[in-house]
């Protein structure tokens, strides 16, 4: 069993919101790893953040992503960090991944100063460009497809990746 698609991207690339519109297109079930996260953990982001710190974080995440990956055969979104990984990088090679691509203009945005996303505190726009410049190489490995979201509605997205997956 495996994903009919992975969505990744930085946080603001729709990648939840387009995640739910293909996941009705197919006709399958969606799933956050960032939720599966927080149910795991019984806090949100934010807290493990704090309280934890980035690496349990992160190593929560691997777990969550390999889990998700062995389990789930509709959709599945994964957090804007799980790419910087090495395992979940490799565990990702034989997935359908669609690599969400969004201007820095639109991701600021649409994460505005959302207290939730620990990583974006303070110079929200700075910190994603930073993001979006050290990524860009990790997503383009992981990625089957990269599909531009500028300028287009999240039913549109989803519809295009549609016929790109089939």
């Amino acid at each position: 069993m495996s994903p009919k698609a992975v969505l990744v991207g930085v946080p603001g690339a729709g990648k939840s919101t387009i995640g739910r519109h293909l996941a009705r297109i197919f006709e399958v079930t969606f799933r956050d790893t960032d939720t599966d996260i927080e149910a795991t953990a019984g806090m949100s982001i934010a807290d493990i953040f704090v309280q934890l710190g980035e690496p349990a974080f992160r190593e929560l995440e691997r777990e969550a992503v390999l889990r998700a990956l062995a389990e789930h055969d509709g959709v599945l979104s994964l957090g804007g960090g799980s790419i910087l990984d090495p395992i979940t990088r490799a565990a990702l090679k034989d997935q359908m991944v669609i690599w969400l691509d969004v201007s820095l203009a639109e991701a600021a945005h649409r994460v505005g100063l959302n207290t939730s996303r620990p990583l974006l505190l303070g110079n929200v726009r700075s910190t994603l460009k930073n993001m979006m410049d050290q990524r860009a190489v990790l997503y383009e490995e992981v990625a089957s497809h990269k599909v531009e979201t500028i300028g287009l509605t999240p039913s549109a997205v989803a519809k295009s990746i549609a016929k790109l997956v089939g």
